[in-house]
């Protein structure tokens, strides 16, 4: 497989980070740089680790992984959407979106991150059977996450600061669409 190829899959996998990462700044556009940044980092680090994990273990854990990565996705995806649609609807004013301006937790980005990497798992067992370099494959497709991430923060901030509460309600609907998408297609 060549360069090319890599760089493709890992366009595809970083999708689902980048729009997780669209989400939660379009909800929370006041999310300190320092929160915002580790966003690309763990999406684009899980992102690389996944297809390692799988290289390595997939045939001990990859049918399980297959089987149940929909139903995991959606159970975070599910829940971290959930709280965004409910804080958006009972948004109360401008004072609390200030006083919470890093309420993104690092929990909830390392649960987006574990989420939206599952199928870079499957990734890894596929690479395993062709014989493919895993750690230059993983790094490119570590790094296309994270500069995709790395995007997506900038056009998050924009369009939350644009749209204010509807955004987190729209956020957190699209959340909740992904983790559906992930279980059942």
């Amino acid at each position: 497989m060549g360069i090319l190829e890599v760089i493709l899959i890992g366009i595809a996998l970083s999708a689902d980070a980048m729009s997780v990462t669209i989400c939660n700044l379009v909800a929370n556009p006041r999310l300190s740089h320092a929160r915002a940044f580790l966003m690309p980092l763990f999406f684009g680090l899980f992102q690389g680790l996944m297809p390692v994990l799988g290289y390595y273990a997939g045939s001990l854990a990859g049918d399980f992984v297959e089987t149940y990565s929909g139903i995991i996705a959606l159970v975070i995806l599910g829940f971290v959407g959930g709280k965004m649609l409910w804080d958006g609807i009972h948004d109360s004013g401008e004072d609390e979106l200030e006083a919470a301006r890093d309420h993104v937790s690092i929990a909830s980005i390392l649960a987006q991150a574990v989420a939206t990497s599952i199928d870079a798992f499957a990734v890894g067992i596929t690479l395993a059977a062709t014989s493919e370099p895993i750690f230059v494959d993983a790094g490119i497709i570590a790094l296309c996450t994270f500069l995709l991430c790395l995007v997506m923060v900038a056009l998050g901030r924009k369009l939350g600061e644009h749209f204010g509460a509807r955004a987190q309600i729209a956020g957190g609907i699209i959340l909740i669409l992904i983790g559906i998408k992930a279980c059942f297609f």
